[in-house]
């Protein structure tokens, strides 16, 4: 094993362009289902709809977040909503499968979503079975990452202990905290960023989990 994660026995992944890559396209749907239910919900037009929509998402974490903290949005009809989507864009990866797989310790799923929403995906991507738990947002109490106190949470009710997991995540600010907490931080893109609290990026999770485990 790769004696960099020689201690890692918690394995913690972001789901969405983490799990699959950006180009199939799937948070396009969402994004087009969240405009349509902030322009439904706060009476606005489709242009002001959007904006609250990128705006809420770089202010506070998520779209969802800003809706509850300004407009007292039901979490739970937001979630349902926005994640009423077509799956079908995703396909089954087994060299991912076999890869997380031979991970050793837990493997879990932490998303910015719902939990019934990253089963699907899971599905869709044939990695159903593999994952030792699966936390959303609701685990968090509805905060978001890249809150402290939505991370506290969530490793909380796993028992997970931080000096010894890793992180994957696509977005550069949910990795500041696992590193703070002594996470080992891998950043999951197309692209590199370059920051003190990655350890790592790749663009190829599977390319890299085979180096960690060879």
């Amino acid at each position: 094993m790769n004696q960099e994660f020689e201690h890692v026995r918690s394995w913690v992944f972001d789901l969405d362009h983490t799990l699959y890559p950006p180009q199939t396209r799937l948070f396009d749907q969402i994004e087009a289902r969240m405009v349509a239910y902030v322009k439904r919900a706060l009476s606005v037009d489709r242009a002001t709809a959007d904006k609250l929509r990128a705006d809420y998402w770089r202010e506070h974490g998520t779209t969802l977040a800003g809706l509850m903290h300004h407009h007292n949005v039901d979490p739970e009809d937001f979630i349902e909503d926005v994640h009423d989507i077509d799956f079908s864009v995703l396909s089954a990866d087994p060299d991912l499968r076999a890869r997380i797989t031979d991970l050793p310790g837990r493997r879990i799923i932490y998303t910015n979503g719902g939990a019934d929403y990253a089963e699907r995906v899971l599905e869709a991507r044939g990695l159903s079975g593999i994952f030792d738990a699966i936390y959303g947002v609701e685990h968090a109490d509805w905060r978001p990452k890249p809150e402290r106190a939505a991370f506290e949470r969530v490793f909380a009710r796993d028992g997970l202990a931080p000096e010894r997991a890793a992180m994957f995540e696509d977005d550069p600010r949910n990795l500041k905290v696992p590193h703070a907490l002594g996470m080992r931080t891998i950043h999951v893109a197309p692209a590199p960023h370059t920051a003190d609290h990655i350890h790592h990026h790749t663009h190829d999770l599977s390319g890299f989990l085979a180096q960690v485990v060879p």
